[in-house]
């Protein structure tokens, strides 16, 4: 049932380590508890904006990959994961959706080559108390340029977190494009608290 999951201890992330401890927890019916039962569209409409101008840039890179919920909508492209915990890698790795799947921390750090990727996507990580724009710089330096970026946050998270002075910083330096923007419904045919909540997408392309 909906209510078996609780988002608003999603929402009380305060790091990292708090992220790997509860979406370890979730892992074996997050796709079902989560995914299934709050009618979770965000990841299918995400997809489908990146599918609507990725051409022939691939690989891509999912960022916050958890059970590979993006990946199913990704249409079979060359598609590697990032996720900092091990069991939701361990539930995407079933699937046989990704290339390659890595465990890491989008706070740090990434042990990937530069512009080792054609686009990247997100769905579920820029949100709250899990991962800020300071992750931007290192995805921008695996990219290719003009590799087109497409992540979902929330409004209220975009702007306490302060997204939008960091992706003004970005395009002042002429490392991205202009960001655009786009409303999407995150559940679909749901009854529950959240089931009204808006997602914005962010888009632009690298530089």
């Amino acid at each position: 049932m909906a209510e078996d999951y609780d988002l608003d201890r999603a929402y009380e992330i305060d790091g990292p380590e708090a992220a790997r401890r509860l979406y370890g927890e979730w892992a074996a019916t997050y796709d079902s508890a989560f995914g299934a039962d709050w009618g979770y569209i965000a990841p299918r409409e995400i997809a489908r904006l990146l599918l609507s101008e990725i051409g022939e840039l691939t690989p891509i890179l999912d960022i916050g990959a958890g059970t590979g919920q993006v990946a199913e909508h990704l249409n079979g492209l060359a598609t590697d994961g990032i996720d900092i915990t091990p069991e939701m890698l361990a539930i995407a790795a079933q699937k046989g959706l990704y290339r390659t799947l890595i465990e890491g921390d989008l706070t740090r750090p990434l042990d990937l080559p530069d512009a080792a990727y054609g686009a990247v996507i997100s769905c579920g990580t820029f949100t709250h108390g899990h991962v800020g724009p300071d992750c931007l710089p290192e995805l921008l330096r695996v990219t290719r340029p003009g590799a087109p970026f497409c992540c979902g946050t929330k409004p209220d998270v975009f702007d306490r977190m302060g997204f939008g002075s960091a992706l003004a910083g970005l395009v002042a330096e002429g490392r991205i494009t202009p960001v655009r923007f786009r409303r999407i419904d995150i559940y679909e045919g749901a009854d529950h608290a959240h089931k009204d909540d808006k997602g914005l997408v962010i888009q632009f392309r690298r530089i």
